[in-house]
């Protein structure tokens, strides 16, 4: 279950990110750098569209089922997308489908991982599960780039398209929905963001620690090359590094949380942390000392550790029947405030320079600690009988 649902994510995540290693080939074949954008764009935008829906249709028919239709209609999207390679207009909308089909496998596959796995195990699995959005991302970076120079845009659109495929093949062989209470229960009816504001919360929170994220995944190349002198290659080197730790830092913060018994404990710890490291990085270059480098791999892997915290707690508070909508709303925030970053934040290094805008992240962690719960109910198992 944890092998096949982390496989799906990640050919999710090859489907949403991989047009993006399509702009060299598409600039160089007359494309103007924003057109090539839109396209690169277009499947994260479709699945911040669906993600919602998505979650609702796992509360009502299950993981199973939105699984397989996920990977399948992203496939049928891909493959409309290498028929209409030629036409950029109509490329595009064929990624938005790809993206918006793709989005369905987020909520499942971490339903289906935290249903199946006893809550002393739950947060150690789901940090696992979370390295599919790195894997997926390198396994495009390392293929579409190299395939769309040799051969084209249309044949490297079949390398997710084939990622996808096997990734459906395989959850229609292994995947079986998580054991959970009958839909006529009292559980079922109950809403949680009724209950209390934990939920909500949780969310924006989450939103908010996405910010110095983003912040370190998006200018961390650029500060080595422009404020370091480093070579795209030596720097690039570096960022891979930072995203191979960032990734294991996310199962271990999961196995904290099992250690320690709560999800919330460790998120705040995450924070503090976040909030200090993003300070002193800020300093660091503010300063011009050698000891920012080290910090901002730090930075890269401090921040990323809470999101298969806060996933966790999402989905053992919102329960067996309401998780997918709970999934797919925390995605969703988090989708919108990471494609606010880049942006805002270029504007920022254009005004104030690196190290004042990396330390003024630094207030972002610190808001979502004041701003999460103090502490969670003990961890509920999402099933109530084994299967």
């Amino acid at each position: 279950m944890l092998v096949v649902s982390t496989m799906a994510q990640a050919a999710s995540a090859a489907a949403q990110n991989g047009p993006a290693f399509l702009i060299p080939t598409l600039h160089r074949d007359g494309m103007s750098l924003a057109q090539a954008g839109l396209i690169a764009a277009a499947p994260i935008a479709g699945g911040m569209c669906t993600l919602v829906l998505w979650g609702l249709i796992v509360d009502r028919i299950g993981e199973r089922f939105v699984l397989i239709a996920s990977l399948l209609s992203t496939t049928v999207g891909l493959a409309a997308a290498v028929a209409v390679s030629s036409n950029h207009v109509a490329l595009t909308v064929a990624m938005f489908i790809a993206g918006a089909a793709s989005a369905g496998t987020a909520s499942a596959s971490g339903r289906i991982v935290v249903g199946w796995f006893p809550p002393e195990r739950r947060g150690m699995v789901m940090g696992i599960r979370q390295m599919a959005q790195p894997v997926g991302v390198a396994v495009a970076s390392l293929s579409i780039p190299v395939v769309a120079e040799h051969y084209g845009v249309r044949e490297a659109l079949l390398v997710p398209l084939a990622f996808g495929a096997l990734a459906a093949a395989a959850s229609a062989w292994s995947i079986v929905d998580p054991p959970r209470p009958p839909a006529v229960s009292a559980e079922a009816s109950i809403n949680p963001y009724r209950t209390d504001h934990y939920l909500t919360r949780i969310h924006v929170a989450s939103a908010l620690l996405v910010i110095p994220q983003f912040t370190v995944w998006s200018y961390m190349l650029v500060w080595l090359q422009v404020g370091r002198d480093w070579s795209a290659h030596s720097a690039g080197i570096l960022v891979a590094v930072a995203q191979l730790l960032g990734a294991l830092g996310r199962i271990a913060a999961g196995q904290l949380s099992d250690v320690v018994g709560s999800r919330i404990r460790p998120l705040r710890w995450v924070a503090l942390v976040a909030a200090g490291t993003m300070a002193a990085l800020g300093l660091a270059i503010q300063i011009d000392v050698w000891v920012a480098i080290p910090l901002m791999v730090m930075a890269s892997i401090v921040t990323v550790a809470d999101n298969g915290l806060a996933f966790t707690a999402t989905a053992e508070r919102a329960g067996p029947w309401w998780s997918g909508r709970a999934l797919g709303i925390q995605n969703t925030g988090q989708f919108l405030t990471a494609t606010a970053v880049p942006p805002v934040i270029g504007s920022a290094i254009t005004a104030l320079g690196y190290g004042a805008t990396f330390g003024l992240t630094a207030a972002f962690p610190l808001l979502a600690l004041v701003i999460l719960p103090i502490k969670g109910r003990p961890n509920m198992p999402l099933a109530t009988k084994k299967s």
